[in-house]
């Protein structure tokens, strides 16, 4: 009953996380047709990270709008490519689930930076003319910059 109560405690001060794993990153990957994600349009970074309470540490996630800007993008993807107009090596391939995220623990070397082209179920695309040396879509999006959305 002490123990207990003690994990309880730890856990009410933010002294000990019920989300991250011990032994440290989990794999978290965003898939077509699922749904356990959340936060639309939040900076996924401010707690996917190494020491934050979400499960995995992302190394790329944001969020993906339908036409409204309200609601999010189902079951699209998110290439990397390596070359300006979406045009060389594809440097990584993500789903993005039924929510509108996309999210992935994968390591992924952004070195001079990557271009971003999503791409929706319907052969929509939209491409992002300047690279990325970081995966923290959001971040800019939603703030700084427009919502990414197919359309």
């Amino acid at each position: 009953m002490k123990k207990s109560l003690l994990i309880t405690a730890l856990i009410l001060l933010g002294l000990l996380s019920g989300c991250e794993k011990e032994d440290g990153n989990e794999k978290v990957i965003s898939r077509n047709n699922t749904d356990e994600s959340h936060k639309l349009g939040q900076n996924c970074m401010n707690c996917h990270v190494q020491g934050g309470d979400g499960e995995g540490w992302f190394t790329l996630a944001g969020s993906l709008y339908d036409q409204t800007k309200v609601n999010g993008y189902p079951n699209g993807n998110v290439k990397l490519f390596a070359e300006f107009n979406n045009s060389g090596t594809i440097i990584k391939d993500i789903e993005i689930d039924s929510k509108g995220n996309y999210f992935t623990t994968e390591n992924i070397d952004f070195g001079n930076g990557l271009y971003v082209g999503v791409y929706g179920t319907n052969g929509e695309e939209k491409i992002m003319l300047s690279k990325i040396t970081n995966g923290a879509c959001n971040s800019c999006h939603g703030i700084s910059a427009d919502l990414i959305s197919i359309y």
